[in-house]
């Protein structure tokens, strides 16, 4: 008995089945709901962080001029990233389920390049920004500890924004580029089914 089975040539036989439209639809509907529910929490944690930041100025009476100035540029970067992030708002709105594929698919496409700009320029801007407010913030804490658990301090925070920069934040763009590249794909080949 021979098997010489061409498994390229099977692979190419085989017939695929484009996703139905009402499928790829409630794709989008729920990552729709999940990005709406995450803009109004990260608003919602961000405004709790500046408040916190400014309770911290009012009662612990910061001394030096570059507590103040970190506390004033790590409000910056929040509102800053808020501001291009909260643009997301109305493009995730003005999607209906009762549009056509076509509108769906641009929709998909303009979303997905709102989020390259948040995840890529607008996210590094604040992660730097926050960076630096944070070490001007940390200084004068810092400075009144002895001179190794300053280093600490300064050590473990940075290991921290750098666990975030490497590991975190590339996982996290990944997850959320994959969901709508999946329903970006969804949308074109119903597309293309369409036209022939």
């Amino acid at each position: 008995m021979e098997n010489n089975v061409d498994l390229n040539e099977l692979w190419g036989k085989q017939r695929m089945n484009p996703p139905q439209v009402q499928e790829v639809v409630s794709q989008f509907s729920k990552i729709k709901k999940k990005n709406l529910a995450k803009v109004f929490a990260v608003n919602g944690l961000m405004l709790i962080t500046i408040i916190a930041m400014v309770l911290l100025w009012q009662y612990v009476e910061p001394r030096l001029i570059s507590t103040k100035v970190g506390i004033l540029t790590m409000i910056i970067a929040i509102v800053g990233y808020l501001f291009v992030y909260n643009r997301l708002i109305p493009l995730l709105r003005e999607v209906d389920e009762n549009q056509s594929n076509r509108a769906f698919l641009e929709a998909a496409v303009k979303l997905k390049q709102q989020q390259k700009i948040l995840q890529t320029s607008m996210l590094q801007l604040y992660f730097i920004v926050m960076t630096v407010g944070l070490c001007l913030c940390l200084y004068e804490y810092a400075s009144l500890m002895p001179s190794p658990w300053s280093i600490i301090t300064y050590s473990l925070t940075l290991i921290w924004i750098g666990f975030n920069w490497v590991y975190l934040r590339p996982m996290v763009i990944r997850r959320e580029q994959g969901k709508l590249d999946g329903i970006i794909k969804g949308f074109e080949s119903i597309q293309q089914q369409h036209e022939h």
